[in-house]
C-alpha cells in the first residue's frame, strides 16, 4: 500500500501553521495519529527554514507526505539556493536547531539538491497496525 498527498504554500508566515494543519489532516485521514505530533513539529521546522532561507519572493514551497507499509515520509521542497546543514546549536543560540531536532525525531533525515532548489525530508517508521 502506498499513499501520497502534496500541497503548495505561499511565502507567508501563516503557511507554517497551514502546513501543520495539512499534516494533521492527512495523517488523521490515514489513521496514523500516533505520528502526528512528531511530524507536525518537523514540518513546522522545515517549513520555517524554507520560508527563512529557501523561498524566493513570489514563490511557494511544497509539503509532501507519503506512506508505505514501512515508512511515512515528510518532504519540504523550495526553489531557493542555500545548502542546509545539520548542526547542534549551542545553548546561547536562539535558532539553528530545527534540522537537528527533526533528525533526532525521525528514523532518517536527508537533503536532496536539485538544479533549482532543494528538498529536505524526514522518514518515520510506520507503527504496526493492530
Amino acid at each position: 500500500m502506498s499513499l501520497s498527498q502534496q500541497r503548495r504554500f505561499p511565502r507567508r508566515k501563516t503557511s507554517v501553521r497551514a502546513s501543520r494543519d495539512f499534516v494533521h489532516e492527512v495523517l488523521t485521514g490515514w489513521q496514523l495519529t500516533s505520528l502526528i505530533e512528531d511530524i507536525r513539529l518537523c514540518v513546522s521546522e522545515l517549513a520555517t527554514n524554507a520560508l527563512l532561507h529557501g523561498v524566493p519572493p513570489g514563490r511557494e514551497f511544497s509539503v509532501h507526505l507519503s506512506a508505505t507499509d514501512d515508512l511515512v515520509r515528510l518532504a519540504v521542497r523550495d526553489s531557493g539556493g542555500g545548502r542546509p546543514s545539520v548542526h547542534e546549536a549551542d545553548e546561547q543560540s536562539n535558532s539553528g536547531r530545527g534540522l537537528f531536532i527533526a533528525g533526532q525525531l525521525a528514523a532518517e533525515l536527508g537533503i536532496d539538491h536539485h538544479t533549482i532548489g532543494k528538498t529536505v525530508w524526514v522518514a518515520f517508521k510506520r507503527p504496526a497496525t493492530p
